[in-house]
């Protein structure tokens, strides 16, 4: 697979990756084996940073879109993750209440929809 490929399933920033990881082709093979043992470089990125969107919006308990809208485009480090918990800025709140409608309202509707099936009987 290429490695972006690779990168976005080890859940880290492509570009702070080892140059032979960047410019290489990852087999699933070599991609289980970094996921069992990883080597010290995966290690310290997943520790340190920098993070791509997808793991810092998680971190941060906000969508990837929200990080768009607040101007978080760029990867942050742990520290800069930190930060940002610890002394949250007013968008953050706002983001993570938006996200957290969001998912009420999806848990609305896939129990409609569970209570709508049942109603209707067996389907043949």
């Amino acid at each position: 697979m290429k490695p972006a490929t690779a990168a976005a399933k080890l859940d880290v920033y492509l570009p702070a990756t080892p140059p032979e990881f960047q410019t290489g082709v990852v087999t699933r093979e070599e991609l289980n084996e970094l996921q069992r043992t990883p080597p010290p470089w995966l290690v310290d990125l997943r520790r340190h940073g920098p993070h791509p969107r997808s793991v810092v919006a998680a971190r941060l308990r906000v969508s990837t879109s929200g990080l768009a809208r607040n101007g978080l485009t760029d990867p942050l480090t742990t520290a800069q993750i930190e930060e940002l918990v610890a002394n949250p800025p007013a968008w953050l709140s706002r983001e993570r209440a938006s996200l957290a409608e969001v998912k009420r309202e999806e848990q609305r509707i896939k129990a409609r929809d569970a209570e709508r099936r049942a109603a209707s009987g067996p389907t043949a």
